[in-house]
């Protein structure tokens, strides 16, 4: 492919294809990676991803491939894969040092790592960040304002490389050097959503989401600490922010998956025929491992995990959390 991308995107999906119309808002030059050779033509034939992001109509700047060889002059990838699919799209991308910049939320099944760690063994010459925050993408890419954390892996220095490249008027980075605590709040936050989605499907009210809000986010601050996170990252944009926005609206998949949960759907029908990921599904388990596995109570992830895994309905999961012993509030507490 002639003329090098000041920036590559690497995935297709709604989030994908939502940053990269962002960063070609100014007329800077995209290119977007798509796995589907079908979709590579729709986006450059028509400027439309009907199939992830219906209704946008794509900046000129942005060019789509189907080569991952073609991101090579890329100084910096936002990559954008599911989390599940990470570790092999990485180990696929062209050689070089480069800035990788992480926008998957998750948790790998089986080895329990963090992207930064899949992609640290995958890419070992890569400086990482990781962009989260709360983040609609068909809000992003219609140009509604926006802020987010981007974790530095690098410092200041990495920072000062990516803000120009990623900031534009209606997306606003935030600097953190918390790798972790970025990861985490991203994680966590998509199980709980889950879980809210669940409270509505019951018909619980807003009371039970708000009080799911909170404890939820007592869960996300003890396993985040537990890892090495920092409090002050988990409560802010890519923890509690993302958290709140999550587990408020339909528009998130992970809270309409726990929805049809609590309206009586099995996960594998909730889940069929999904276009998108919902991220949650996957990381429940592993976080429900890891969290039994190092002694951190995490009652909510452990019943969204069970839900999903089909030991027990919607109903006695509440019911079961509504059982649990009387204790003080903290934070830290189980």
């Amino acid at each position: 492919m002639s003329g090098a991308a000041v920036i590559g995107v690497v995935g297709a999906g709604a989030w994908g294809t939502a940053l990269a119309q962002v960063l070609a808002s100014d007329g800077s030059p995209v290119l977007l990676w798509a796995r589907e050779p079908e979709l590579v033509s729709e986006i450059n034939a028509t400027r439309r991803n009907r199939l992830f992001l219906p209704g946008a109509e794509l900046a000129p700047g942005i060019a789509a491939t189907g080569t991952l060889a073609d991101l090579a002059s890329c100084a910096a990838l936002l990559v954008v894969v599911p989390a599940q699919f990470l570790a092999r799209v990485l180990a696929d991308l062209p050689a070089g040092p480069r800035d990788l910049v992480l926008c998957a939320k998750g948790i790998e099944a089986g080895s329990g790592r963090l992207m930064a760690e899949v992609a640290a063994a995958a890419v070992p010459g890569a400086e990482l960040a990781v962009l989260s925050g709360p983040t609609f993408a068909h809000e992003v890419a219609a140009g509604l304002p926006t802020a987010v954390t981007l974790a530095c892996g690098g410092g200041e220095a990495q920072w000062q490389r990516l803000a120009p490249l990623i900031s534009r008027k209606t997306l606003r980075p935030y600097y953190s050097d918390d790798l972790i605590g970025a990861e985490i709040g991203g994680a966590v936050k998509n199980v709980l959503a889950i879980a809210c989605g669940v409270v509505e499907g019951l018909g619980l009210g807003q009371n039970a989401r708000a009080a799911l809000i909170a404890r939820g986010y007592a869960e996300m601050l003890r396993f985040g600490l537990a890892r090495g996170a920092r409090a002050e990252t988990l409560a802010g944009l890519c923890g509690l922010g993302d958290l709140v926005l999550t587990c408020s609206s339909a528009s998130s998949r992970n809270f309409t998956l726990g929805q049809a949960l609590g309206q009586g759907q099995s996960a594998a029908e909730a889940l069929a025929g999904k276009a998108s990921v919902a991220e949650g599904a996957s990381t429940a388990p592993v976080l429900a491992e890891l969290a039994a596995r190092d002694g951190i109570a995490m009652p909510i992830a452990t019943a969204v995990h069970r839900l999903l895994a089909g030991e027990l309905s919607a109903a006695e999961a509440a019911a079961e959390l509504l059982a649990r012993p009387l204790r003080a509030e903290q934070g830290g507490s189980p």
